[in-house]
């Protein structure tokens, strides 16, 4: 672990040594696997590696499996051995979801429950699961925080919500579960995905000159997927008795996408054309991060700025060729192509 996290929060780190990181070649998991190797933890990959075997590095400490979570004598063998597991693999976002929804479900719930057992059972210490900051629904209240009633509007979400109460239900000595509902994660990623607000309009922008922003009024919640390695970090180190059974918001700031994409414009260029026209979709997401930041002492400190100027570097050194295009950017895209089942 690293000092400045371990001055932060004040507290000797819980000396876990290997990793399992379900979708470990994802979007996160490929910025979050090599921080892991940073530092000093052995490593563990379980993943479909459908957009390219390519987003993780070769590493003496890093054994990349490449399968699927819904096979369970494949997890008897690969998980014994393991410390801490991260749970990141699922069928992520609503239309994704939605392409196929028995897909979304076997992988999102139903192979859920059968994970978090064979690992309990194997001797897996802590089960860090991402769920989503889309389980709260809309909400009127100016802080969502992790005490209100779920109101998932979609089975996406839904299956989330699921998930986090099977964790809490499997709570047991030994075996400490918490659960992370993320805002949606921006920023540049070796598997780099373009399908999210703050990448989209930094794609459009450096390439289009235009960004059409649909209402704009509408808040949505995001945070820079350092900061979201960072709380990942936080959570395997942190005293059982401070996260056992918790649920814990992250996000940086809650700001209408207006202001997105105004953001955007000035870090990808002024001569971006900023067009904003009407919409019935109006819904907006905002969640508080005042309880990660108050009991385990995380506060996201990379700025939506930041993470645009990233990608725009991305693209000026030819990190991201065809952005507009390739669909390995694009999940849903990724997904009709593979026809996956």
């Amino acid at each position: 672990m690293s000092e400045n996290i371990l001055g932060k929060q004040g507290w000797r780190p819980m000396q876990f040594s290997n990793i399992f990181v379900t979708g470990g070649g994802g979007y996160v998991g490929a910025v979050l696997v090599p921080r892991l190797l940073k530092e000093g933890y052995r490593v563990t990959v379980l993943d479909l590696m459908i957009y390219g075997e390519y987003v993780l590095p070769t590493h003496p400490r890093l054994n990349v499996v490449k399968g699927d979570i819904r096979n369970q004598t494949l997890l008897e063998e690969i998980i014994p051995g393991h410390d801490a597991l991260i749970h990141l693999a699922c069928i992520s976002n609503d239309p994704s979801f939605e392409l196929n929804p028995d897909l979304g479900k076997s992988i999102n719930m139903d192979a859920f429950r059968p994970l978090v057992e064979i690992s309990r059972r194997l001797g897996v210490a802590r089960f860090i699961y991402a769920s989503s900051s889309s389980v709260y629904g809309i909400k009127e209240e100016k802080d969502v925080h992790e005490g209100m009633s779920l109101e998932p509007l979609t089975d996406y979400s839904r299956y989330k919500a699921d998930c986090e109460q099977v964790l809490l239900e499997l709570e047991a000595p030994g075996f400490t579960g918490v659960t992370i509902r993320p805002a949606t994660v921006c920023g540049y990623s070796p598997r780099q995905r373009l399908d999210v607000v703050v990448n989209i309009l930094t794609n459009l922008a450096y390439h289009k000159r235009e960004i059409t922003v649909f209402g704009g009024e509408q808040l949505r919640p995001n945070i820079h997927i350092a900061d979201m390695v960072e709380a990942y970090l936080v959570l395997l180190t942190a005293p059982s008795d401070k996260i056992a059974g918790q649920i814990f918001n992250a996000g940086y700031e809650n700001q209408p996408v207006v202001e997105l994409a105004q953001t955007v414009k000035e870090v990808v260029g002024n001569d971006v054309r900023l067009v904003t026209t009407p919409t019935d979709d109006n819904r907006s997401y905002h969640i508080s991060s005042k309880r990660i930041r108050e009991q385990l002492g995380f506060t996201a400190t990379h700025s939506i700025r930041d993470a645009a100027a990233d990608l725009v570097q991305a693209f000026k050194n030819n990190l991201l060729p065809n952005s507009l295009e390739d669909e390995r950017y694009f999940n849903i895209r990724r997904m009709q192509s593979l026809n996956l089942q």
